[in-house]
């Protein structure tokens, strides 16, 4: 009679729960800048990056290891050393995704390259080690600000927008206006003289910035109005760095690309109503944040990738909520 209670059960709810000891991953390392960065204090700070984002559209069999960091161009990431930390851990079938521009355009000289030199030169050591590692290099081209202004002032730093206040926006164009001009085009060319995987980051967030167009594309970014955010009373207005919103819209849409230019990473693609991360990895940093966001939905999927948490049953069978756990997550159910 349990026994049948227990299969009844498993109908409306399906707890994936799987093991780490011994588990055998394919492991995505990310190197890059702020856009695709791991983000402090993630419970106050809404700043995210899309590479902080990425493991909650792949399975279990992948681990996204995210070593990109604010502020750091192709140059200043290897002359700090960040690179020789990842050629330390690449093991044979790894991927590497490679995205730098961001940073690599401003003037400053310990991070400033230049395309068809030094930029290039970068990226090509970035490839050849890794292949020397055993690992698969893929290049992305850098994300696309959100700009509707015609001139861009290339001196102001992105790190120092998060010390801004809010103030209103400059518009002049109804059509987003490019600011990264060849540092875009390298990784392209570069992708197609070495043979490598290519996913065209930049034109999927151009085309994600002009579909939404000038005013519902603030809500990708740090963008609020003084009083809207409680941890930003003075409001913010950053054009280039993502909110929680924004990092997962990208990071679903560059998964998708992600699979269809690599077929082995493509079936490993996924996508669930809802993704919780204590560690800010998904939209919800609680699970019972997830179930209550769920009153009065038909069927949806919430995706655990980390802590500990105990549901009710009353709750999953009224909402009709499946759960799945990434390796390490628990979920106790009552």
């Amino acid at each position: 009679m349990k026994t049948n209670k227990l299969i009844t059960f498993l109908l409306t709810l399906s707890l994936v729960l799987a093991l780490t000891s011994g588990r055998k991953h394919t492991t995505i390392f990310i190197i890059g800048d702020s856009t695709a960065a791991e983000k402090k204090n993630p419970a106050t700070n809404p700043e995210r990056g899309w590479g902080m984002m990425l493991q909650g559209f792949f399975d279990d069999d992948v681990l996204v290891d995210n070593h990109a960091v604010n502020g750091r161009s192709s140059k200043s990431f290897l002359d700090e050393g960040r690179w020789q930390q990842v050629l330390d851990k690449i093991k044979p079938g790894d991927y590497v995704f490679i995205q730098f521009g961001h940073n690599d355009e401003k003037p400053d000289p310990a991070r400033h390259t230049t395309p068809g030199t030094t930029f290039d030169t970068n990226l090509t050591r970035y490839v050849n080690e890794t292949r020397q590692h055993g690992g698969i290099p893929v290049l992305f081209s850098c994300v696309a600000r959100r700009n509707f202004y015609h001139e861009v002032d290339s001196t102001i730093d992105d790190e120092s927008l998060r010390n801004g206040r809010y103030i209103d926006d400059q518009v002049n164009s109804d059509t987003l206006v490019d600011t990264h001009g060849a540092y875009k085009d390298v990784p392209r060319q570069l992708a197609s003289k070495l043979h490598v995987p290519f996913v065209d980051a930049n034109k999927i967030t151009r085309d994600l910035e002009q579909s939404l167009g000038v005013v519902a594309s603030r809500n990708l970014h740090m963008w609020f109005k003084p009083g809207e955010n409680p941890n930003i009373p003075q409001g913010r207005r950053d054009n280039t760095h993502y909110n929680i919103y924004g990092a997962r819209v990208v990071a679903g849409l560059l998964a998708d690309a992600i699979g269809r230019t690599i077929k082995p990473l493509g079936k490993h693609v996924v996508h669930y109503d809802a993704v919780v991360s204590t560690a800010g990895r998904g939209a919800y940093m609680t699970l019972s944040d997830a179930v209550a966001a769920f009153q009065g939905a038909k069927k949806s999927t919430i995706y655990v990738l980390d802590g500990r948490w105990t549901v009710k049953k009353h709750d999953l069978k009224f909402r009709k909520l499946k759960i799945v756990c990434y390796p390490g997550a628990e979920v106790s159910v009552q």
